[in-house]
C-alpha cells in the first residue's frame, strides 16, 4: 500500500524506499511490543473495511503510517514529534501543502482523543482505538504488549498510571467519535477497561 500511495506524488525509486525503510525501522524496534506494524496493518485494513466514510483518503492514509513513527514510552510528546516528522517527509514526496497540514493535525489529535468537528480525525482515532473494543483474549493480550513497552516502570507505578488511562477513557462521554464504532464496539471496550481497572486493583 506505501509504494502504490507514495507513487502518486514522486517518481523517486530511491526515496520512496529510503523512507520505507525509515517506516520499517521505526516500528520494528525491538522495544515496540505493541506500537508496531501489527497495529498500522490493523488500521490499513481497517480504513479499506470503512473507506466509504472517508474524505480524504491518502491524508488518513498518510496519518496512519506516521502517527506512531516516534514512539518512546518515556516520552510525552511523541505524537508531536510523529507529526513533525510526517511534515518532513510528506514534503520531501510533493504531497499539497494544505493536506500535509491535515496530516499533522490528524496526527496530533491521537495524542488526546477527543470528539474532532472533522470526520476523518473522528474515524482514525476509532481505528486507532479499535482493539480497545475487541474480545477479552485479544484484548488482554493488548494490555500484555503495552506492560512490556513500560517494562521499566514497577508494578507500583505502573499500576496507577495505567489506571488514570483506563479512567481517562471510562469518563469520556464516549470512547468511540463516530456512530459507527460506537455501535459496534462501545459496550464491549467499556466492559475491557472496566475488568481491566478492576485487575489494577
Amino acid at each position: 500500500m506505501w509504494e502504490k500511495l507514495v507513487l502518486k506524488y514522486t517518481s523517486d525509486l530511491f526515496l520512496i524506499e529510503e523512507l520505507w525503510l525509515e517506516l520499517k525501522e521505526s516500528y520494528t524496534s525491538v522495544d515496540r511490543y505493541y506500537h508496531n506494524f501489527e497495529h498500522i496493518n490493523l488500521m490499513l485494513e481497517l480504513a479499506e473495511k470503512y473507506s466509504q466514510l472517508i474524505s480524504q483518503q491518502h491524508q488518513l492514509i498518510f496519518a496512519i503510517f506516521y502517527h506512531d513513527v516516534i514512539y518512546k514510552a518515556t516520552r510525552s510528546d511523541n505524537e508531536e514529534k510523529s507529526a513533525a516528522l510526517a511534515v518532513k517527509r510528506l514534503r520531501e514526496l510533493g504531497f499539497p501543502e494544505e493536506a500535509t497540514a491535515e496530516v499533522h493535525e490528524m496526527i496530533l489529535a491521537t495524542k488526546k482523543h477527543l470528539q474532532s468537528n472533522k470526520s476523518d480525525t473522528n474515524l482514525i482515532l476509532d481505528f486507532d482505538l479499535a482493539i480497545l473494543g475487541s474480545d477479552w483474549e485479544s484484548y488482554h493480550n493488548y494490555t500484555q504488549q503495552i506492560r512490556k513497552e513500560y517494562s521499566f516502570y514497577p508494578d507500583m507505578l505502573y499500576r496507577p498510571g495505567r489506571a488514570k488511562v483506563l479512567k481517562h477513557f471510562l469518563q469520556q462521554p464516549c470512547i468511540y467519535k463516530t456512530a459507527v464504532f460506537r455501535d459496534a464496539l462501545e459496550l464491549k471496550a467499556r466492559e475491557n477497561l472496566t475488568k481491566e481497572l478492576n485487575l489494577l486493583r
